[in-house]
């Protein structure tokens, strides 16, 4: 039975930059990059040595922990540098791409007469299985490890974030097949959550799912959220989450054969002189999709949203999971007791001198600036206003400090992700990394706890 949620606790972040709903179709450029720290905890063993022709979907590298898990190249082309850092460790894997794309063929599949094995067994093989991530501890699936349900959030609540209605407008045989794909791999529920005023969303026709319409501010569109609505997690359960986008990769897969990294990417934030949407691959260079449209005046450009995002530059490449680039002002200025006068160009959830909640539908032009330093936890009460999860935040982010299992264990930490204190970080009066915390935090649980 389907189930409606809505929250109050959260937080909306009005910015300037909203992507207008028009595709430019992008040239696909020259240079790609798998970066192996977008799949936290995979250990990578090379495959593919440099100077190796590839084709698009054939593997570059496997997780040392189970050589089953491949990470395919999103395109054709040659292998050019594998960049190392520290110790040897694998930052990225460069490919040149070639002007006439090959695909590997992995075979059409009838995705209702597949048993779950062969639909495992199948995701492994071409390299869709990393789009498969669990919780707890918000990583690449453990295929060993049968989950209690599936999870989809097809809305998106983060700022500025892509509309899925419009980015899978076309796609409802893919977005089915993979969903009839995912029925196979548990013997629970597939659950797909969308925006309870679309109207136009691809999900609301697809079978054999539990369709759930949600409501309220960030961090509404959360899986997190969602996950702890519907079917909260307990210790030894497992749950596993796809993201829209990956979905049609998977579809596109079983229909065609053909592994697909293309997908429609946001470009938002102030810093783009039109912000839209635009065609490209995983792991495209950034200069290639911001190229004519970003203001190179003193920006940063994110991959992802701006309380989650990764900062990349305009060398850098799109994050193997993100549908979303970020250009706001980069905040190097700084006032002189700025703290002592009311503000009106900022958010807060305080009124103590800001006046934001004044104007509710105003859209800010936010820049980085912390608007303060890194101090010692503030007891407020201001990170409960914004986090909707029955968790004590601070307690929680405490635990993951002093590195107690039992404390962290007792207090929910198998629920959440990093990205579900991003609110709290971005409101934090002690300017503490919150999402680094958490996600040490869950690194130890891992190594610990398994």
């Amino acid at each position: 039975m389907s189930k409606d949620i809505r929250i109050k606790k959260g937080l909306d972040i009005k910015l300037v930059g909203e992507a207008e709903q028009i595709t430019t179709e992008l040239p696909l450029g020259s240079m790609f990059a798998i970066k192996p720290s977008d799949f936290h905890g995979v250990i990578p063993k090379i495959l593919a040595k440099e100077g190796t022709e590839v084709k698009a979907g054939e593997a570059l590298f496997h997780a040392k922990s189970d050589e089953r898990i491949l990470f395919p190249s999103p395109v054709s082309g040659k292998v050019t540098e594998i960049v190392r850092g520290a110790r040897r460790k694998v930052l990225e894997i460069k490919i040149t791409a070639t002007a006439q794309q090959e695909y590997k063929d992995f075979g059409k599949k009838d995705v209702d007469a597949m048993s779950s094995e062969e639909v495992k067994n199948h995701l492994f093989a071409s390299g869709c299985w990393p789009f498969v991530k669990q919780r707890p501890y918000d990583v690449v699936a453990n295929p060993n490890q049968a989950p209690k349900a599936i999870f989809v959030s097809a809305y998106a609540s983060a700022p500025l974030a892509a509309d899925y209605d419009y980015t899978l407008k076309g796609k409802e045989a893919e977005l089915q097949a993979a969903l009839t794909a995912l029925t196979k791999l548990t013997e629970g529920k597939v659950h797909v959550s969308v925006a309870k005023n679309s109207t136009l969303s691809p999900f609301k026709e697809m079978k054999g799912v539990e369709l759930h319409k949600v409501s309220g501010p960030h961090p509404v569109g959360n899986v997190s959220t969602q996950i702890a609505q519907i079917d909260p997690i307990n210790k030894g359960e497992v749950v596993w989450v796809v993201t829209p986008q990956d979905l049609v990769v998977i579809g596109e897969l079983l229909l065609t054969g053909k592994f697909n990294a293309k997908r429609t990417v946001a470009l938002t934030g102030s810093k783009f002189s039109k912000p839209q949407y635009v065609t490209a691959v995983a792991g495209a260079q950034m200069s290639d999709i911001t190229k004519g449209n970003l203001e190179t005046d003193n920006e940063r450009v994110i991959s992802g949203n701006v309380l989650s995002g990764e900062q990349v530059g305009e060398n850098g490449f799109l994050g193997y999971y993100d549908n979303q680039v970020t250009a706001i002002p980069e905040g190097d200025d700084y006032e002189f007791f700025g703290w002592n006068k009311p503000v009106f160009d900022k958010v807060s959830t305080s009124r103590a001198l800001t006046f934001s909640w004044l104007n509710p539908k105003k859209k800010y032009d936010l820049n980085t600036n912390t608007n303060g330093e890194h101090r010692a936890f503030v007891v407020t009460g201001a990170y409960e206003e914004v986090f909707p999860l029955d968790i004590y935040p601070m307690q929680l982010l405490k635990a993951c400090m002093y590195k107690d299992l039992d404390e962290m264990e007792g207090l929910g930490a198998y629920e959440i992700a990093p990205e579900d204190f991003a609110l709290t970080e971005f409101i934090c009066v002690s300017k503490q990394p919150h999402q680094k915390i958490i996600r040490e935090g869950l690194d130890l649980m891992r190594e610990e706890l398994g």
